[in-house]
């Protein structure tokens, strides 16, 4: 299975983000599996970043997982702040105290502008881009979290397995 649509502007980059070598991650905030590959994420761009974009979109199980679209929502008001990885690093680092109220708490401990970010959540253009990661998920063959996909094609395999093939393919 490949990518769709390839990585654009309207996703969330980060490290390198003119490496040839793109990674991109569907995730689930409440997903434990995710919450699992977070730290394994963190260290691989602590060693890798100079050498891959990592890019994240949304993929919330809503139906196992109640407050994943809240989340993902939230993350993406972040961002209009200029704050998506520090509220998606928040949320991870918390997955497991989530819930909708304290989504406002990470959004104050990251430094947000909360009366912003409180009108900000209601935007249907947030619920839109979460959508829209969702349903490019669905168009690329994801069927469960993480997935993650290495230059537009999937990759059968978790964050460590990840990490082992970053670690023979380029420089440490």
């Amino acid at each position: 299975m490949s990518l769709k649509p390839a990585v654009s502007q309207t996703d969330h980059a980060q490290g390198n983000l003119e490496a040839d070598l793109i990674i991109v991650e569907y995730g689930d905030y409440q997903c434990p599996y995710c919450g699992a590959a977070y730290p394994v994420l963190k260290e691989l761009m602590k060693e890798y970043g100079s050498q891959i974009k990592f890019v994240f979109r949304n993929f919330p199980l809503s139906e196992m997982h109640p407050y994943a679209r809240p989340a993902a929502i939230a993350a993406e008001a972040a961002n209009l702040q200029g704050k998506f990885w520090e509220m998606h690093d928040a949320i991870y680092e918390n997955q497991q105290y989530l819930n909708e109220l304290f989504l406002f708490k990470l959004a104050e401990k990251a430094g947000l502008d909360l009366a912003k970010f409180k009108e900000d959540i209601q935007k249907s253009e947030l619920e839109a881009k979460v959508d829209a990661d969702f349903e490019s998920g669905i168009m690329s063959g994801v069927n469960g979290t993480p997935s993650f996909f290495v230059n537009g094609k999937k990759f059968d395999g978790g964050a460590e397995d990840l990490f082992e093939l970053l670690r023979e393919n380029t420089e440490s």
